[in-house]
């Protein structure tokens, strides 16, 4: 089993990005991805999308809420006994559960604006909202390595502050508003509130907040730190179906490790050293196949975003001086539900760095004799995903074996010798998705016993 990555190691790449863009200038709000900090308190960076179908913008935000409830709201016997499901503060429904917490990627949501008798309408936007992300490749393919967990917060109040206006102030239980630092489509939390929620769940490695509105917005933080245990936070509407794809996106930057492919005038020239990020470069398409860097394998291929990959100038919000994939991509705007080639192939190592697609299901370090041996294999999409299951003694591949969950060792060949043998089972995934070998190598996994006969 994989260890489960901190979330201070995911965001160390972003991190470097953002200094680098902060550095660039002072140009207004309005113009460049860095908004004005809001004065007093802790802040973070969060990243939103002003326009459904266009670029985003980062700004620095309150990592609190004015609006969040001092204590949880207790459900009244009136909302038990009429059925609202789940009525207590906290509850956890599954959504989707494929596997053990150790083998899967946790994803939890979590509902706010929610009052305790309209917890069913949280659970049905919650599955509405996660079926859109997970609708988008390579999330579809990949679905059977995500649990997904729906964590339902009671609010004193129904509904979210700033909508439909500025002026409109709601009690909730993790105080999500419109009008964060002055701007109208951004939806702040108060991470703290969100932690505390996200605990009750049996893992989060992301956490997806549903705001009870019909008013597009919401929000992407990426770069939490230590503090947090999960990898990033996105906020989104409950009722605006274009609200998905900033979650879509945000988890890009989460698990996939990418950049934004959006630039800004006022950034100007890029002239720092190589992105850490897969998707961003200083390179020509002749420097990235002369130097095998990058998406070098990629290149002159149709990408499903359209056109072909190469090297498009304008990317980590610089508009020179540094080079994207293709001419548009999630990761550039909300204009396209889809990841480029290059970015759908860091989303799929993403998954594997927390997920496995093998679990272990004879849990004995030693199996004797007749004993059976299974091996769950993740149920994944026939789409992108290609697992191939194989079974080794002692090195050698027993090929009568291929594909099979449960063995005999004696049908494998092991030796009746008395002695210990070693038995391996290894899944790969062999999609076309892969091609560095260190992506493919991560799509490996293996389990092993030692077999007496």
């Amino acid at each position: 089993m994989r260890p489960r990555p901190v979330s201070t190691a995911i965001t160390a790449a972003l991190l470097l990005a953002v200094t680098l863009s902060a550095t660039a200038g002072t140009a207004a709000a309005d113009t460049a991805p860095l908004g004005a900090a809001p004065t007093g308190g802790t802040t973070v960076r969060a990243e939103y999308f002003p326009d459904p179908r266009g670029e985003g913008r980062r700004v620095e935000v309150p990592a609190t809420s004015p609006y969040a409830a001092s204590t949880p709201v207790a459900a009244s016997s009136t909302a038990r006994s009429a059925g609202a499901v789940p009525a207590e503060d906290g509850a956890v429904t599954v959504l989707s559960r494929t596997g053990p917490s150790a083998d899967r990627m946790d994803v939890t949501i979590i509902g706010d604006g929610y009052t305790a008798a309209e917890q069913e309408d949280f659970l049905a936007d919650a599955r509405a909202r996660w079926a859109e992300v997970s609708a988008v490749e390579p999330y579809r393919s990949y679905a059977g390595l995500f649990n997904v967990w729906a964590v339902g917060a009671v609010s004193a109040e129904s509904g979210i502050s700033g909508d439909p206006s500025a002026d409109v102030v709601k009690n909730t239980a993790l105080g999500s508003y419109f009008w964060c630092s002055s701007t109208e489509r951004l939806i702040c939390v108060d991470l703290d509130k969100v932690r505390t929620y996200a605990a009750k769940a049996p893992a989060a490695d992301l956490v997806v907040v549903v705001s009870n509105s019909t008013k597009y917005g919401g929000a992407g933080y990426s770069e939490l730190g230590s503090d947090y245990s999960f990898a990033g936070v996105s906020t989104l509407s409950s009722d605006n179906n274009r609200s998905s794809l900033i979650a879509a996106h945000e988890i890009g930057h989460s698990i996939g490790l990418l950049a934004d492919e959006y630039t800004y005038d006022s950034y100007g020239t890029y002239t720092g050293t190589e992105p850490v990020e897969p998707n961003s470069t200083v390179r020509t398409a002749t420097q990235l196949t002369a130097s095998r860097a990058k998406w070098y394998r990629w290149l002159g291929e149709s990408d499903p975003s359209g056109g072909t990959v190469g090297t498009y100038v304008g990317s980590s919000y610089y508009p020179k001086g540094v080079y994207r994939p293709t001419a548009d991509s999630l990761m550039r705007s909300l204009s396209t539900d889809t990841f480029n080639l290059p970015g759908r192939e860091a989303m799929i190592s993403g998954f594997y760095r927390y997920a496995s697609s093998l679990t272990k299901v004879t849990t004995a370090a030693t199996v004797v004799r007749g004993q059976q041996v299974t091996a769950s294999v993740a149920t994944l999409a026939t789409g992108l995903s290609r697992l191939d299951l194989r079974w080794y003694v002692d090195g050698t591949e027993a090929r009568q074996a291929r594909g099979l969950r449960t063995v005999v060792p004696r049908a494998l060949g092991v030796p009746a010798d008395g002695r210990a043998h070693t038995l391996v089972a290894r899944v790969t995934d062999t999609t076309d998705s892969l091609r560095d070998p260190e992506a493919k190598a991560a799509a490996t996994d293996s389990l092993t016993w030692s077999v007496v006969r």
